[in-house]
This record gives C-alpha cells, structure tokens and sequence, in this order.
C-alpha cells in the first residue's frame, strides 16, 4: 500500500488560516431571522435573556464538534451516512422536513435584506430582496468553491457590525455581567417560549449538515487529503484545526449574539418597545433611540449576514438531498458535473425569492420553520451521536467520553427546549 502523504492542511501553520467550516457555520447561525429572535428576546426581556447566550455555547461546540467530526472522519457527509446506515424512512422524513425548513429561511432573510437595503437607501424592498437572491444565486454556482469561501469568511466580518452598536450606546456593564452569569428565571409562557426560541435558532439541523458537508469540501478540495478513516497519519493536526475552528466558530456566533440581545434591551426595552418581529423593525425602531450610526451598522449587519446564511441555507439542502439519493455533489464540481446537486441549490433559492411575493405571512412562515427545526434536531441529534460512536463509521477515531457527555447534554437540552415548545403551542 502506497505511503500516505501528509495534507498541507495538516502542517502546523497560522491557526488563522484553518478557520473555515466551524466559522463560517457560525456566523451563518446569526442570520436575519437569528437577529430578529435576539432582538425579540432582548427587546421584551432585557438583559434577562443574556445568560442563554453563555449557556449554548457549550452544547454548540459539542454538537457541531461531533458533525465536523464524523465528516472529517468518513469522508462523508450527514445524509450519505445516514443512508448507509439507518433506515429509509429516517431518512427521507429528517431530509424531507430540512428542505422545507430551509427554504422557509431563505424566504424569510432574503426579505429581510430587502427591507433592510429599503431602510438605508429606500426604494422597492422586493426588488432589492430579489437582487440578492440572484446575486447569492450566481456566486454560489459559479464562483470555485476556494475562492468563494474565501468571500464567505471574509464576510463574517458583517456580524462585527453588532459588536460596534452595541459599543455606541451606554452599558450598565455590572449589571449586564450579573444577569448574564446569574439567570433571572421565569416561567411565564412567554419567557419560556423565548428561551426556546433562542435554543432553537442557535442548534439547528442545517448547521450540521453544513458542517460535516464542509469537512468533506475541505478534504477533496486537496488532492492529499484523505478521509482520516483511510489515513490516520492526518488525523492529529485535521482534529485540533476542528476544535479550534469550531470552538472559534461558535464563540463568534454567541459574542454576537450577545450583543444583539444586549443591544435591544439597553435600548428597546428600556424605552418601551417590546415587541420586535423581524430584524427590520428592530433595525427601525433603534433609530430614534441609539442614532444614526448604530440604525446603520445594524441595518448594513442584517445585508451581509444574510449573504452569509443563504449559501449555507440552501448548500446544506444540496448536500442533504444529494445524500440521500446518492447524486454527485461538490461546490468544487462544475455546475454541469453535478446538475441536480446544483438544481436543488437553484430550486431552493428561487422558491424564496418567489415566497416574497405570495401572500404569505413571513412571520408565520419563520415561526413554523423554527417548530420544524426544533423537531428535527431531536432525532438528527440522537443519529449523530450514535454514529460519532460506531466504529465501522468512524474507525478508530469514535469521540471522546467528555466530548459524547457534552453531545448527549446538548440533544437532551434540545429535546426538553423542543417538549416546552410543543406544550406551550
């Protein structure tokens, strides 16, 4: 058998190039409906929602550690696996429900960047939303998968725009510590609808998808590079680079959303104004009260993020579907290599852009992708975990007890967020 010959990726180099597929999923994670939920929560409960933020970073970490993991690992992404496996039903119904979920969230942040745009420059919302959808559209077809990471990454400096609105106002900082690190509880339904709201839009199926789907990316992108399964001479520097990068990753993702909540309760909430529904009128309704600058930066925050979370949307779709019924799939495979792995791409993208125009009341349409998602996580969760352990899925190299503890608490924390949800409806 040849010998295996390390992947560049596996040198010790600059941390900061290795970061990828954990930061991009990340900051994919604070797209426009993610912003209007953390403005909602900070909007109507002040500073006592913060603590959920420190809270789910953990359960983060850990679920999206084991998704990378498992795809480093295999070679394969979430549905191949699955559909090795386990049974079709399982299957068809997770990928099923992902792809409506998906689509639903496309629809609903490519009209929130629409409305944004509207706020800053004015002008006809729907044409700006349909704009972006095409632009989003065409990048993600024909532009190399290298080169257009290298954009999304660069575009996770959006989320920045939140660190520096919630920077021009003034901070009760002892305050905002103390109920961060201890949790003024409720159990109000509202309250604890909120909590599951927040749950949910911080642990959501298509981040794991993406994810795992990303690792594979990473490693065909490399004619070296191997699946660790195959090489295990790759393995030491591939993990660490996944530990970082999805810790980094997933810090990012909460640091911001802690200062969205952070940002509408000091603001929002101490003036009245309760009741937030989408970015956009939390973007409206900051303006007469933090000024000018911070309306901007959290307006122009809600157009890049959504340029973010829509490839990583309607790819984690891609991905899922071309997994399950064994399609060829690959950003880095030209569009006529991989024609119905780009047509779910297509497909997805145009359906929201086209959502925009029905009658449909985005807010509704965002409520019940997030109950599809809270109920989806559950199993797909309870999946990973069991394959991250199977030794014919992940050889050698099955998880760490503390790192299957931190897994398991995050798919218990979800399901009993999922249980609150559905008693609550």
């Amino acid at each position: 058998m040849p010998k295996v010959q390390d992947a560049p990726q596996d040198r010790e180099g600059s941390w900061l190039k290795k970061l990828g597929p954990g930061l991009i999923t990340g900051a994919a994670d604070d797209d426009p409906s993610g912003i209007a939920t953390y403005s909602q929560a900070g909007a109507q409960f002040g500073f006592n929602m913060l603590w959920t933020v420190l809270f789910t970073y953990p359960l983060m970490v850990g679920i999206q550690m084991v998704s990378a993991r498992i795809g480093r690992v295999s070679g394969h992404g979430l549905a191949t696996n699955i559909r090795r496996h386990y049974p079709a039903w399982l299957l068809y119904g997770v990928v099923g429900l992902l792809l409506v979920a998906n689509t639903v969230n496309i629809a609903a942040d490519i009209s929130a960047m629409g409305e944004a745009l509207k706020l800053i420059v004015g002008g006809p919302a729907q044409i700006y939303a349909v704009a972006f959808g095409v632009v989003s559209l065409l990048l993600q077809v024909f532009v190399p998968y290298r080169r257009y990471v290298r954009m999304l990454k660069w575009l996770t400096l959006s989320l920045l725009a939140y660190v520096a609105t919630a920077l021009v106002v003034r901070v009760p900082w002892a305050q905002v510590l103390m109920r961060a690190l201890v949790p003024h509880l409720s159990w109000k339904p509202a309250y604890l609808t909120t909590v599951v709201a927040v749950f949910g839009t911080t642990i959501s199926p298509y981040l794991f998808f993406w994810q795992a789907s990303q690792e594979v990316e990473e490693q065909l992108a490399d004619p070296r590079s191997q699946a660790l399964i195959s090489a295990p001479r790759q393995a030491g520097a591939n993990l660490r680079r996944i530990k970082i990068d999805t810790c980094i990753g997933m810090g990012f993702s909460n640091l911001v959303a802690f200062f969205i909540i952070l940002t509408t309760a000091v603001t929002l909430n101490r003036h009245g104004v309760i009741d937030i529904q989408t970015s956009a009128q939390a973007a409206t309704a900051l303006r007469p009260i933090a000024g000018e600058f911070a309306f901007m930066m959290f307006s122009a925050g809600i157009i890049g993020t959504g340029l973010l979370a829509i490839p990583v949307l309607a790819g984690s779709s891609a991905y899922a579907m071309a997994g399950a019924f064994k399609w060829k799939n690959s950003l880095e495979r030209l569009p006529m290599h991989a024609k119905r792995f780009y047509g779910i791409i297509v497909v997805s993208t145009l359906i929201g852009i086209a959502l925009g125009f029905t009658a449909i009341d985005p807010i509704k349409a965002l409520y019940w992708s997030a109950v599809i998602n809270g109920v989806i996580s559950v199993p797909i969760m309870v999946v990973m975990m069991l394959m991250a352990v199977r030794p014919e899925i992940m050889g050698q190299f099955v998880i760490s007890t503390r790192l299957k503890r931190l897994g398991w608490l995050a798919t218990v924390m979800m399901a009993a967020a999922v249980l609150a949800m559905l008693l609550s409806l």
